[in-house]
């Protein structure tokens, strides 16, 4: 294969010797507990506190649990190969560094320019939500109507709330990962009991009456969301929009996927892990399955509560509910209190993790040379400082200066398309190398990883046109990006046509399409 070739593949051998270099190696400190931690921390946010409400009111009605589970199961089937991948290539990057392995570098330079949009469009968007929140709580302690997070300066609105987190958070990661499992670990805590004490105290709340119907009839063509708002499944099977009935519960299993976003960030410090091979898979199966049973159990809670119908955005400030609504609309305004701090500490952790991910992606990038390899020094703490106050800053930038509207399904389309290239390279890995050691194992292969895939092609399906359109645009800048600056610069390329400014004992790598080839073949 010629060195230059867009689908030359890193070899995992290769790639597991790279965790070694001294200038960007990465401390390994952290446990299953830890990974576990951080897996429900990331997870438990924004969709249990914003979006469960909201897509039961605008979308699918109380559907919204079933919308939870089917969103769950494409998870559990793509958290199966992530696990198998993660235990047999314990290195940072996920969906990245497999990619590499399998399909090739420019896949995964796709893949990495992909991940870019899940973790740092998902962190400024749950970083804008926290800021919301910071309102609220700030509102309860000074009295209501006198505290804002958002000042306007020469015209331009700024979020001082979600700059001051993104700070602080910045700082936190460049200490250390080890530290912020311990931070995160107080705080998902935290959340966790908040979760718990919704479901037990909004029991008493149910009414029987607010499940029927439990899939409200679709709404009337112009009385739903339609042309490229709708779901590209609705739209090419012919209908009219797709808010509530059938449509509405599967536009709204792609939605609320958002909530489950972040499993996969345990995947990317898997390089971090004291025993990857273990550890790695029980952070993101057992994560993903206590995620799975809160998010269920408050759904049901919710829309038992009140009627879907009091749950739907209504014009002007307030107008977009959570689930402290449910609480508020029987006059528990000191549980919506309790439920606002509780979403504070959440969405916390989440905005930690998703740039803990972030970072780590540019970090295995940067370390191949598909970007500037300063980014991937280590400091004395076992962190890449320099990557992690750049997607600090990037990451800032867009929670203070833009609006988050969007920015969900934006980052589902992304998530779900690294699912199906993580689902496929399981196969691909089997069949390519059976000798690798594999601490996990996907059962039932390739049906499983083919089920992974066909569940999220279905979920892409049902979402908007317009976030499909937003996507390509994504993408096709960053295929420009890579034959612009990576290709040039990639280190493996570098390697295979003999150049020398590659890092001392560095052997050439082995071109796994043809394990006997040499570099120059």
């Amino acid at each position: 294969m010629p060195g230059n070739g867009l689908w030359r593949t890193k070899s995992i051998e290769q790639s597991i010797k790279d965790t070694d270099e001294p200038d960007s190696k990465l401390r390994r400190d952290l446990t299953a507990w830890d990974l576990t931690v951080f897996g429900v921390a990331v997870v438990i946010g924004a969709g249990i506190f914003t979006l469960t409400a909201r897509t039961a009111g605008d979308i699918a009605g109380p559907s919204v649990s079933l919308a939870f589970v089917l969103a769950a199961v494409a998870c559990a089937l793509a958290a199966l190969c992530y696990a198998e991948f993660a235990s047999t290539v314990p290195v940072a990057g996920s969906a990245y560094t497999f990619s590499y392995a399998t399909f090739g570098e420019l896949f995964a330079w796709i893949i990495g320019w992909d991940l870019i949009l899940e973790f740092a469009v998902a962190a400024a968007a749950v970083g804008k939500g926290w800021s919301l929140y910071l309102q609220t709580v700030l509102g309860y302690i000074f009295g209501k109507g006198n505290v804002t997070t958002t000042v306007t300066i020469a015209g331009l609105d700024v979020d001082w709330g979600a700059l001051l987190l993104i700070v602080v958070l910045t700082g936190l990661l460049v200490m250390g990962t080890k530290l912020s499992s311990r931070v995160s670990l107080v705080i998902t805590a935290i959340k966790v009991a908040v979760v718990l004490f919704v479901v037990g105290l909004g029991i008493s709340y149910i009414n029987m009456d607010n499940y029927s119907p439990y899939i409200p009839p679709g709404a009337e063509s112009g009385g739903g969301k339609g042309g490229v708002e709708q779901s590209l499944f609705s739209l090419i099977s012919g209908g009219d929009t797709s808010t509530f009935g059938f449509y509405g519960l599967l536009a709204g299993a792609s939605l609320v996927f958002f909530a489950f976003i972040g499993f996969d960030v345990v995947a990317t410090t898997a390089e971090e892990a004291r025993n990857p091979q273990k550890s790695v898979p029980r952070g993101i199966l057992g994560s993903l399955g206590i995620v799975t049973v809160l998010y269920v159990a408050v759904s049901l809670v919710v829309v038992g509560m009140v009627s879907y119908k009091e749950l739907a955005t209504t014009p002007g400030p307030d107008g977009k509910k959570t689930i402290a609504t449910a609480f508020s609309f029987h006059g528990a305004d000191w549980a919506a209190n309790v439920i606002s701090i509780g979403a504070l500490a959440g969405l916390t952790t989440v905005v930690m993790v998703m740039l803990l991910g972030q970072v780590r992606i540019l970090f295995a990038m940067s370390r191949d040379g598909l970007l500037p390899r300063k980014l991937a020094h280590t400091s004395s703490h076992g962190t890449p400082v320099r990557a992690t106050v750049l997607v600090g800053a990037l990451v800032a930038v867009a929670a203070t200066f833009f609006s988050a509207d969007k920015l969900e399904e934006m980052v589902n389309v992304g998530t779900l398309f690294a699912f199906i290239l993580v689902s496929a390279g399981v196969v691909v890995l089997r069949k390519k190398r059976p000798d690798l050691k594999r601490g996990f194992k996907v059962p039932l292969v390739p049906l499983v990883p083919i089920l992974a895939i066909l569940a999220c092609l279905w979920l892409m399906l049902n979402l908007s046109v317009l976030t499909w359109l937003r996507f390509i645009v994504w993408m096709v800048a960053g295929v420009l990006v890579y034959f612009v600056y990576s290709r040039r610069h990639s280190l493996l390329g570098k390697q295979m046509s003999g150049a020398t400014d590659t890092p001392s004992g560095t052997p050439p790598p082995v071109d796994e399409a043809d394990p006997k080839a040499t570099p120059d073949s």
